[in-house]
């Protein structure tokens, strides 16, 4: 196939169960998510095995997700855990996320787009993130299902590579070759449930086999 959505890396988000992390991990996405917000149905609780996500292959990186958390929640988490990179999904400042990247965080700051969403206002966010996420605005910070018209993505400048989240299913994948900008990465998760935080493991296989048709290895 193509070179375009087949060169995206892959993120799976919302991951707690270990034998399914232990699943996921043969797949070998470029990025596992786990999320550290109460208030998620995948909220990792006390379910996150520590050993199990230090176990993690390298070329996994793994990303703790947050809301409007504490900067010593977070550390502490990504001390614990060996978090690569923390994903900002609330109303995090470009002050926050400076403070933060100071302390040697790599961050993925998220934003939840509608047609009136003002992309300018990530121009004080650029000094201090590695990444932006675009998510579809709905009822709960992530993990909503839903998408949002993806073609409002013309009006960004793409300075900054992005992840592009929200509703993307294996009925919708082909869509993203015609995306402009194109992103950096999909990230995925309620479509490819079973039930939240567990992951349908042979719709991801397909889901990767869509990505990487060859069976090469894809570079990190």
């Amino acid at each position: 196939m193509g070179a375009s959505v087949f060169n995206m890396k892959l993120k799976v988000c919302g991951m707690r169960d270990v034998e399914n992390i232990k699943a996921l991990s043969e797949l070998k996405p470029n990025f596992m998510g786990f999320i550290f917000y109460d208030k998620s149905p995948r909220f990792v609780g006390a379910e996150l095995d520590v050993e199990t996500v230090n176990a993690l292959p390298r070329e996994i990186k793994k990303v703790g997700v947050f809301v409007n958390a504490t900067v010593d929640f977070i550390l502490q988490n990504v001390r614990k855990y060996g978090l690569n990179y923390v994903q900002l999904h609330g109303n995090e400042t470009p002050d926050f996320c400076k403070n933060l990247r100071l302390k040697g965080v790599n961050i993925i700051k998220a934003f939840r787009l509608d047609n009136d969403f003002i992309f300018s206002q990530l121009n004080n966010y650029k000094p201090h993130v590695d990444f932006f996420l675009f998510d579809a605005k709905g009822e709960e910070y992530g993990g909503n299902g839903i998408t949002f018209d993806w073609t409002i993505l013309k009006k960004y400048d793409n300075q900054k590579p992005f992840f592009l989240a929200g509703g993307i299913s294996l009925e919708n994948i082909d869509v993203l070759e015609s995306i402009t900008p194109k992103p950096y990465a999909m990230d995925v998760n309620s479509k490819f449930e079973i039930s939240p935080g567990m992951k349908d493991i042979a719709k991801l296989n397909e889901l990767i086999m869509k990505l990487n048709p060859e069976g090469v290895e894809v570079q990190q």
